[in-house]
């Protein structure tokens, strides 16, 4: 058994370990990378940029509908297998060859096979022919394993072949009839891409009392309204009790209860479950280092698994859920690989203060993220209900966002709202929730106020340009 000597094993070469690697090597460390699947991880193939590519189309023929003049020369409706030669581009027909090269260029070793912990700081790698590679790490080991779709514990549903996220992203045809179970982002962002492309029938049943119940209330109304509008049957309260698939290739019967439908159950060609995400930690060998196989991993600032004998397992992105989005993952990333250098060097002694590049202080107050449904939902920081939870005395503002001059451009009869969480005592923005078109591109400035505590009078120095839609900027100062 060949034996390989590295400062920092990564186990998972998605788009956090990729980072975690990364940082590593340039803070003058030897990193190995380990992966059995494809490098570039969920995001790449599966989850962010396919679903974000699916929805483009539809959302670029929507924009040009709400303009006159542009909406007269829309003369075809939308093509949906150039949509999905669009995303299989963007996927990379699946093959990650060209992010092996990138982990080549930037001098990290990639192990191919799966990979579990077999004793502190050694990592064994068993390849699809059955080889056996065994890893130990001078430093520090990393989880960056991610998670994978949850399937619900609902009599029949796994017998019935449902799809998840990543048959739905990879699929080259369009159901005629599809049943969503779920209400969060993947859950309404996929409804409403195949609503898109042409599904006649598309019916969200979600457990939950409302659409995204993590934003502002405005948010569920004005997508669930939407939603409606664009034909998708919207049913919260829901409980599946049962789903039966009588044999490969034939229609899906759901049977669910709901206060508020009309029916008890619809029948479906295809069932997509977006109820949730588990761990991938059921099979890396954390029993041998006295965690739970299948749990989630609690780490500190710096991604350092807690109650670790020597300080030596490290896990970020997901599979720590502190914030399951990519572009946190990535954040935790760069400030794991450069606490684990630091301490290697002996430049980082102590725990590190927040803010600073060794801690990912952001996952406790401000996340953003954005639904790309359309209209889009952008929010980063507190909600109004969390912050007055939290303690805080606080102010919401609210702003139509029909009224600024800038969206009125962007698209005839504009529908969007803001809302802003003022901290009174402080004088500064915690929380920032928008719907509406392109409000994703306005949340990276909230950000900005959010981690920098920029006091509210010296945001009034801020100018948004006239007339853009970053103008909410000065609407909800006033406000």
């Amino acid at each position: 058994m060949p034996e390989t000597l590295f400062d920092v094993i990564v186990i998972g070469a998605g788009p956090t370990g990729e980072n975690v690697a990364d940082r590593a090597v340039k803070g003058g460390l030897t990193t190995a990378i380990v992966e059995s699947k494809l490098v570039g991880g969920e995001c790449s193939y599966w989850a962010c940029i396919p679903s974000k590519v699916l929805l483009r189309s539809s959302a670029a023929l929507e924009a040009a509908r709400r303009v006159d003049g542009a909406k007269q020369a829309i003369t075809s409706p939308i093509d949906a297998s150039a949509v999905c030669a669009r995303r299989t581009r963007f996927t990379s027909s699946w093959k990650d060859d060209s992010q092996v090269e990138w982990l080549k260029s930037a001098k990290v070793t990639l192990v191919r096979g799966h990979g579990r912990i077999v004793s502190e700081r050694m990592v064994e790698v068993r390849a699809a022919d059955g080889t056996v590679t065994q890893l130990t790490a001078r430093r520090a080991v990393v989880i960056c394993t991610g998670t994978s779709p949850l399937l619900p514990p609902i009599p029949g549903l796994a017998e019935a072949s449902p799809w998840t996220n990543r048959e739905a992203t990879r699929a080259d045809r369009v159901p005629p009839r599809l049943a969503v179970f779920g209400g969060g982002p993947v859950a309404c962002e996929l409804a409403q891409a195949f609503r898109s492309l042409g599904a006649r029938e598309v019916t969200l049943l979600d457990r939950g009392a409302r659409l995204l119940e993590r934003f502002e209330r405005f948010v569920s109304d004005k997508i669930a309204a939407q939603f409606r509008d664009l034909g998708i049957s919207v049913n919260t309260s829901v409980n599946v009790t049962r789903v039966q698939r009588r044999s490969p290739g034939t229609p899906v019967q759901v049977w669910f209860d709901a206060p508020s439908a009309s029916t008890s159950s619809i029948e479906a060609d295809e069932i997509l479950v977006a109820t949730g995400r588990v761990p991938n930690t059921k099979d890396i060998g954390l029993d041998t280092v006295a965690l739970k196989p299948g749990d989630w991993l609690d780490v500190d600032d710096t991604c350092r698994v807690r109650n670790i004998v020597g300080g030596w397992l490290y896990a970020a992105g997901d599979v720590n859920h502190r914030a399951l989005l990519t572009h946190m993952g990535k954040y935790q990333a760069r400030a794991c690989g450069d606490a684990i250098a630091a301490r290697a060097k002996g430049q980082l002694k102590t725990f590190p203060q927040p803010w600073t590049q060794f801690a990912a202080t952001a996952d406790h107050s401000a996340v953003p993220q954005v639904v790309f449904t359309d209209p889009e939902a952008a929010a980063v920081g507190l909600t109004e209900a969390q912050a007055r939870d939290a303690g805080l005395r606080v102010r919401a503002v609210e702003y139509d966002m029909s009224h600024i001059s800038g969206a009125q451009i962007l698209a005839d009869g504009y529908q969007g709202h803001a809302k802003m969480v003022v901290d009174e005592d402080r004088r500064i923005i915690v929380g920032a929730t928008l719907v509406g078109q392109d409000v994703g591109e306005l949340i990276h400035a909230f950000t900005i106020a959010i981690v920098g505590e920029v006091p509210l009078d010296r945001l009034w120095h801020a100018v948004p340009s006239f007339p853009t839609t970053s103008e909410i900027w000065l609407r909800l100062l006033e406000s």
